[in-house]
């Protein structure tokens, strides 16, 4: 099988899956579950991390940079303005001017903002960052994201944290279906392979998840099985399953069978 690539904004990654930084232990186990995870792509919530006095310890010495990718993220934004400025902040100190955009438009639910987050995906796109932004699972409102610029889009399978798996498998189908000029990153919400698995069978390019490794019982265990679940995934919907049938169909064929 040839290797297959995710490629986001003319950059490629061998790994579809991507990892998050909070919620663990310890750093060590951390870097433990980011090994076992085989994942290229890290992110990091700028606002809950010391980006400005780099001589004190921060997860970040964690994060071997010759080996991960960092992807900052606007965790903790509520306003359009607050995330542009968090992007900015992490481009100012070295951490890249990728970013994935998430505007928080309830507290309870962390669910986005739409207005909040197309508004701030503009302006950063003008301002030069690769945007991936974090959004519901709504056709109109992704289509909108990458009319304004956004590398990739990224929807939610259910609310952040909750470890619920996919809620509305039709809509992210359709979102699917719809959209094929960037790529689809399912975040939040899964919590355990399967569902991992699920969200690649439905033929999403990749899926950022981190509570349901850092909450796992033996959380570089479930890193495995996370990297495991995307590459099943992954291959099943490239292999392109079985149709369903109402009846069952004999497994041996029944021609030449002696009676």
């Amino acid at each position: 099988m040839p290797a297959d690539r995710i490629v986001i904004a003319g950059r490629e990654f061998r790994s579809r899956l991507f990892v998050g930084t909070g919620k663990y232990r310890g750093n060590q186990e951390m870097a433990r579950c980011h090994e076992a995870s085989g994942a290229e792509v890290v992110t990091v919530a700028v606002r809950r991390v010391n980006v400005t006095d780099r001589s004190k310890e921060s997860l970040l010495d964690h994060i071997d940079p010759k080996k991960y990718f960092l992807l900052p993220n606007t965790a903790g934004c509520c306003t359009a303005l607050e995330a542009i400025r968090t992007a900015r902040l992490a481009r100012e100190v070295g951490l890249s001017d990728w970013v994935k955009l998430e505007v928080i438009g309830d507290e309870r639910t962390l669910f986005p903002d739409n207005e909040g987050l197309l508004e701030a995906t503009r302006v950063l796109v003008k301002e030069g960052f690769t945007v991936l932004p974090y959004t519901n699972d709504d056709l109109v409102n992704a289509r909108k994201l990458i009319d304004a610029g956004a590398a990739a889009v990224m929807p939610l399978a259910a609310p952040i944290g909750s470890g619920l798996g996919i809620q509305n498998e039709n809509n992210l189908r359709i979102i699917r279906e719809m959209i094929t000029s960037v790529p689809l990153i399912v975040d939040a919400g899964v919590g355990t392979a399967s569902d991992v698995a699920r969200a690649m069978e439905l033929g999403f390019d990749g899926v950022l998840l981190n509570t349901a490794i850092a909450a796992a019982e033996d959380a570089v265990a479930m890193a495995e099985a996370m990297k495991l679940g995307v590459q099943a995934g992954r291959l099943a919907y490239l292999a392109g399953r079985m149709p369903k049938k109402m009846y069952a169909t004999a497994s041996s064929p029944m021609e030449g069978v002696v009676r």
